[in-house]
C-alpha cells in the first residue's frame, strides 16, 4: 500500500460526497464532475500521456484550477456553460488576471497564470475528444493561450556548508531525514513510502519502487547518507518492513522550519528547499546529464533547470 502524506484520497473522497461547486452553475458543475471522474478512470486522455488513472494529487489540483476558471468565466464573463466559452472570452479571462484586472480572493496580483493555462488547455482538450466520440467537432479555442513560466518558484537555497550547519542542530530523527533529502534529493511522497527492505548492499544503495515513484522507480547511490541511515536503522531497530521515516509530515516541516529560522535566517524552509538544494549540489558533480536526471526522477532536462 502506498501512503498518502498529504490525505488527498480522504480529500478527493469527501469532495465527491458533496462534489456540488455552490459558485458555479448547474451545466458547470455537471461537466467538471464528469471531467474528474474520467481522470480518476484514466478515460479520454491525451494520447500523447500515460495511460491510466491519474494520482489524487493530480486531480485534486486540476479540480481546484479548472473549477477556479470557470468561476471566473461566470463572474467575468457571464459564460455559465464552459462548452460555450469563445476564445475572445477564455483570452480575456487569462489576459485580465496577468494585467491584474482579475485579482486572487485576498486581492493580490497573480504573479504567474501559466499553471491554470496548462490546467484548462487540458481541460479543453478532454472536452475535444469526448465530442468528437459523439460526432461532434469542437474548436480548439486555447491554441494562441500563453503557458509559459512567467516567474519561476522561489526557493529557499542552502550550501553544503549551511546544511552541515543545520544537521549539526537537528535531532537524531532529524538527521537522518536531511542527509537522506540531501543525498538523494527524493520527493516527499517518495520518502514516506521507503521501507528499510529499500536499503540495499549494505545501506549504500536505496531503492525507489516503481510503485511509489511519481514519474519511474529507480536505484541510487547513497554518497553522503548511508552511514547515518544505518546508524539510524540500528538504533531504533527497525524491521524490514518498517518505513524509514516514522515522522509525520507536519511534524518533519515544523522541526524544519525552526531550523531554518535558526540557520538560515529564513522562514518555511520545507522538504522541496532539500530536493532544491539537492540538484544544485549534485549539477556540477555530475558528468553524465542522464544520470543526473535518472538520480532525481527527471525524464526531461528542463527539470534540471527548473530547479
Amino acid at each position: 500500500m502506498k501512503l498518502d502524506p498529504y490525505n488527498n484520497e480522504d480529500l478527493h473522497n469527501r469532495w465527491k460526497k458533496d462534489p456540488n461547486n455552490s459558485h458555479l452553475s448547474k451545466a458547470n458543475n455537471q461537466i467538471i464532475q464528469q471531467y474528474i471522474k474520467d481522470l480518476e478512470e484514466g478515460r479520454n486522455l491525451s494520447r500523447h500521456s500515460r495511460k491510466g488513472a491519474r494520482s489524487f494529487i493530480r486531480i485534486n489540483k486540476t479540480r481546484q484550477k479548472v473549477s477556479y476558471i470557470l468561476e471566473l468565466l461566470e463572474k467575468n464573463q457571464s459564460v455559465d456553460d464552459v462548452t460555450k466559452t469563445t476564445e475572445d472570452q477564455i483570452h480575456k479571462i487569462f489576459n485580465g488576471m496577468r494585467k491584474g484586472d482579475i485579482r486572487k480572493l485576498d486581492g493580490g496580483i497573480y504573479k504567474a497564470t501559466s499553471d491554470y493555462v496548462k490546467n484548462f488547455k487540458a481541460f479543453w482538450h478532454w472536452f475535444m475528444r469526448v465530442s468528437a466520440k459523439q460526432s461532434k467537432a469542437v474548436i480548439d479555442i486555447t491554441v494562441e493561450l500563453d503557458s509559459t513560466e512567467e516567474e519561476l518558484p522561489q526557493f529557499n537555497y542552502f550550501t553544503e556548508e549551511q546544511f552541515n550547519e543545520m544537521v549539526k542542530v537537528a535531532d537524531e530523527d532529524m538527521q537522518m531525514v536531511m542527509m537522506l533529502m540531501f543525498d538523494t534529493g527524493i520527493r516527499v511522497t517518495e520518502m514516506k513510502n521507503l521501507k528499510v527492505s529499500d536499503l540495499l548492499n549494505d545501506c549504500k544503495e536505496l531503492n525507489i519502487r516503481e510503485e511509489t515513484a511519481k514519474t519511474f522507480g529507480r536505484r541510487i547511490k547513497l554518497m553522503l547518507s548511508s552511514e547515518a541511515i544505518k546508524r539510524y536503522v540500528k538504533h531504533m531497530e527497525l524491521k524490514q518492513d518498517s518505513y524509514l521515516v516514522q515522522l509525520e509530515v507536519k511534524v518533519l516541516n515544523n522541526r524544519l522550519n525552526s531550523i531554518g529560522k535558526r540557520i538560515l535566517k529564513v522562514d518555511n524552509l520545507s522538504m522541496y528547499d532539500f530536493r532544491h538544494s539537492s540538484a544544485c549540489y549534485w549539477y556540477p558533480r555530475y558528468k553524465d546529464v542522464k544520470a543526473y536526471l535518472y538520480r532525481f526522477g527527471w525524464k526531461k532536462l528542463e527539470m534540471a533547470h527548473y530547479y
